[in-house]
């Protein structure tokens, strides 16, 4: 018999750390290859680890909760034969397999997973070691599971499906639920159920439970609130060349890109050339010392259905063509409503864009994304009466207007730069070519 360490894959350049947050596996457990051992969290993003080899959990090194660093030893598995390839962090192919292997819930081998699902399926559908594994411990059977509706990889049950039938399942006191199975992915709601408990206090009033997800919000807004001296410059940019000009062009560009030309990328494009312009706006604070960074990495907050937010990163935003930047901003929007973002995507941020407008509201004061200096709300576009300048005099139209709200750090951005910033922006929307072609 031999003996094999699983340890915390490199997850990404920036991610140092990950808890703990639920151990899949008990000691004694048997294991395949590729099953997942362990569920662990960084900042905001949640992910499995998988065993490399086939075996018997052996031992656990770490309790839920507990902090790990990329490298440490999570468990040891048991297995068969004299010797076990053992992946350390300078084999950059095996952490590329692994860290391929976390991000994908489903599993790895396509060749594993047609000789699984042909053995537990009557359809042929493959179902990841979780899934079977939830399945078994909830006594669902191979019928309802057959009949669960998926939305992973050509249809494959991923666990936030299997929870949410259980979910309706009790709700309903139903035995068994016949689903029928689509094509057609639907927006998974991340499992809140687990995180969030309510409990009846007095009356009709109830504790709930933050999420974890929460608590690392609140506990970074604190922070932000307490670090920066936060302060605000407003302004409206008039829109209606940008609104004019897409609704032209939408419907070409979604046949040619088969991409939905949302507003969103037209103003990162904005923001980006704003940022290049004003260097020191994409800067960070260290102690008593400055960083000016030299990539323009915007963050783009989303709110999840959850109700949480979760803020992917564009890098080089300056650099991309708005083909590129839509392509970037729906990407990384649709993965992150499907919470299969990955850890490195979140990270390295070196400025911020907020949609308060997606809610309604025309303007906010939204908080710095610490260790960033700025960020900028988008609010809703409006269409408003509005006085026109011409050569021929002044006269009242109809255009389409939206408010810029500028937060930022007036530790080290003064007025006048925060003011000159958002006013860029503003000359950039407005300034927009009709004629522009893509």
């Amino acid at each position: 018999m031999a003996k094999f360490e699983l340890r915390l894959p490199k997850m990404g350049e920036s991610v140092a750390e990950a808890t703990i947050t639920s151990w899949l596996k008990d000691v004694g457990d048997t294991i395949e290859m590729d099953e997942a051992v362990v569920e662990i969290a960084t900042d905001k993003v949640d992910s499995e680890v998988p065993c490399e080899v086939d075996g018997v959990l052996l031992e656990k090194r770490f309790n839920i909760n507990d902090v790990v660093q990329v490298g440490d030893v999570l468990a040891v598995i048991e297995t068969d034969g004299e010797s076990v390839p053992e992946v350390t962090l300078t084999d950059t192919e095996a952490l590329d397999t692994i860290q391929a292997a976390e991000e994908i819930e489903e599993g790895i081998s396509e060749v594993k997973a047609t000789v699984s699902a042909s053995m537990v399926s009557n359809v042929s559908r493959f179902y990841s070691p979780l899934v079977k594994n939830i399945a078994k411990e909830e006594g669902v059977t191979q019928e309802e599971l057959d009949g669960i509706a998926g939305t992973g990889l050509e249809g494959r049950v991923t666990k936030n499906d299997i929870l949410k039938y259980l979910e309706s399942r009790e709700h309903s006191g139903a035995v068994q639920q016949e689903v029928p199975i689509s094509k057609t992915p639907e927006p998974i709601v991340p499992d809140v159920k687990m995180a969030a408990v309510p409990k009846v206090s007095s009356g009709e009033d109830e504790i709930i439970e933050m999420t974890r997800m929460g608590k690392l919000i609140a506990h970074h807004m604190v922070e932000s609130v307490q670090t920066s001296a936060h302060v605000q410059s407003f302004i409206e940019a008039d829109v209606t060349k940008i609104w004019n000009w897409r609704n032209k062009v939408k419907d070409a560009f979604m046949k040619r890109e088969g991409e939905n030309l949302t507003f969103t990328p037209i103003f990162m494009e904005a923001i980006a050339k704003a940022l290049r312009d004003f260097p020191m706006m994409n800067i960070s604070v260290k102690g008593d010392t400055i960083i000016k960074k030299k990539h323009i990495n915007l963050g783009m907050a989303a709110a999840l259905p959850d109700g949480n937010l979760i803020v992917p990163v564009i890098k080089n935003a300056d650099q991309l063509n708005l083909v590129g930047m839509t392509k970037q901003v729906n990407d990384l929007a649709n993965r992150a409503r499907l919470n299969q973002l990955k850890p490195d995507e979140i990270q390295g941020g070196t400025y911020t864009v907020t949609n308060v407008g997606s809610f309604g509201s025309i303007m906010g004061t939204p908080i710095i994304n610490q260790p960033q200096v700025g960020i900028l709300a988008l609010g809703a576009i409006r269409k408003v009466p509005a006085v026109i300048e011409t050569a021929e005099g002044d006269f009242i139209g109809i255009r389409y207007k939206m408010f810029l709200s500028h937060s930022y750090d007036h530790r080290v951005v003064n007025g006048a730069l925060g003011g000159q910033f958002v006013k860029a922006v503003k000359d950039y929307l407005e300034a927009w070519d009709m004629n522009r072609e893509i």
